[in-house]
């Protein structure tokens, strides 16, 4: 529904997170008069863009009773995305300050400048101010028409307290997902989950299998060929008879997906190819993993499907009080994350209203008939993708009365991807859409959120 001209009204409300959804929930909320509080069990703000060496010491990160990081960024990674289509709509995502050489002003940068940009996002709203670090939310569950939270430090000493509304921005980059393999069980190499690669160096010499073709398997398997003997990838896309030597390197081949893993340390792939191989690396993705929320069986994750949410935000029976930002992938993340940001603090503040609990459930159930109809599996419940992406982020900003995201964002969002399929080892250091560059800058420009086109832009 569009906004109303109802008086706002202050809520307590806290932020599970100070990663790049946290930070924009933080200051949407205070935006709309409430107050915040932001808990993040990390010493800093980032999420999970700030880059740790250290992995969790089972590598495949299946035992629940791990030392879990946070952080799945590995030393080399860079942005999937052009740096202009990623940024928060009033403060662009652009090389700043001009001359400082610890910054990466290329359109496709490290992680490291993904993570200064948010530490100036949160310097420049002030955002750091509602943050309590080394805080892990430890549970959260409703208390009568209120939501209990307890928290635990870095001391160890627990915490209670009532908050009028809960925003989950815990990500979901943390908890992996396995690929099953016929006869793994037996098979005597080593295994481990993207989210704990961080260097090549340990692959030396090594046969590494890598399953997984998209970003992090790209990037990952790229990065291996400089120090493995051999890298193979085992793609699931891929027909049964795909057997390709792939450019940029002359130690690395593209598998279907693997048939059999054997006592004998060979992996047999679907094309019939054989490999004796000493690693396994699992670039599978991840799963949503919300350990701390006791909703008494209403919110469940079934293959990667968190419902019954409205919009991919808000459980029908429980909104507006607990809410869920960031769930939906393949999208302009940060666009989303304000976006629904935006969304939420308006409906908590009464500035906008959701539909009856009924509506919701009735939306939300067409929302799973339409997945099923396609063929989709519930774990693509949250894939938005080019098309659906734009439609989605575009009916929230009319609830809210924003304007529709920018045409050049969604572009480049559109060719980014294609870019990403077709042209995997250049991608990010050669491109055909200058003309979507110079229409984001016009666009800041015209906006006053720079005063000049960085010089790094066009040389």
């Amino acid at each position: 529904m569009a906004p109303s001209c109802s008086p706002i009204n202050p809520l307590h409300v806290a932020v599970i997170g100070a990663g790049a959804a946290g930070l924009v929930a933080a200051r949407e909320l205070r935006r709309e008069s409430h107050s915040v509080v932001v808990f993040e069990r990390n010493t800093e703000v980032g999420g999970l863009w700030v880059y740790t060496p250290q992995s969790e010491p089972d590598p495949l990160s299946l035992d629940p009773n791990r030392t879990v990081v946070h952080s799945s960024v590995y030393d080399s990674l860079r942005t999937n995305l052009p740096r202009e289509c990623m940024g928060y709509s009033d403060f662009p995502f652009v090389p700043r300050p001009e001359h400082d050489e610890s910054r990466d002003p290329r359109r496709y940068p490290t992680h490291r400048e993904v993570l200064a940009y948010l530490r100036d996002f949160a310097r420049e709203f002030k955002l750091v101010e509602m943050v309590r670090f080394g805080t892990e939310v430890v549970l959260v569950e409703q208390d009568g028409r209120k939501w209990k939270i307890r928290s635990r430090n870095s001391d160890g000493v627990s915490r209670d307290e009532i908050f009028d509304s809960v925003v989950v921005c815990n990500g979901h980059y943390t908890e992996p997902r396995v690929a099953q393999i016929p006869g793994i069980d037996l098979w005597p190499g080593k295994q481990l989950h993207s989210h704990n690669y961080r260097v090549p160096d340990p692959f030396k010499d090594q046969v590494v299998v890598v399953i997984g073709n998209f970003a992090s398997g790209s990037d990952i398997s790229k990065d291996l060929t400089g120090v493995a003997k051999e890298v193979h990838i085992a793609a699931r896309s891929k027909p049964s008879e795909t057997y390709e030597k792939l450019p940029g390197a002359d130690n690395l081949w593209l598998h279907p997906m693997i048939e059999t893993a054997c006592k004998d340390g060979s992996i047999v792939f679907k094309n019939g190819k054989v490999v004796q191989a000493d690693t396994i690396v699992h670039c599978t993705g991840y799963i949503y993993h919300f350990p701390f929320l006791n909703t008494n069986g209403y919110i469940t994750v079934d293959d990667n499907c968190v419902g019954p949410l409205y919009k991919h935000v808000f459980p029908p029976a429980l909104a507006p009080g607990l809410s869920f930002i960031g769930l939906p992938w393949m999208t302009l993340l940060f666009t989303l994350f304000e976006l629904q940001s935006k969304w939420v603090a308006a409906v908590l503040s009464g500035r906008v209203t959701l539909p009856s609990e009924d509506k919701m459930m009735e939306d939300t159930s067409a929302l799973y008939a339409k997945r099923d109809a396609n063929g989709f599996p519930k774990r693509y419940t949250h894939r938005l993708g080019v098309v659906g992406q734009a439609e989605y982020l575009n009916w929230i900003a009319d609830q809210i009365g924003e304007p529709p995201v920018e045409q050049w964002r969604n572009k480049e969002l559109e060719d980014g991807y294609v870019r990403l399929a077709t042209q995997s080892d250049t991608f990010r250091d050669k491109w055909d859409d200058d003309h979507l560059i110079a229409e984001a800058y016009e666009d800041f420009l015209r906006q006053k959120l720079i005063s000049a086109i960085p010089s790094q832009i066009f040389g």
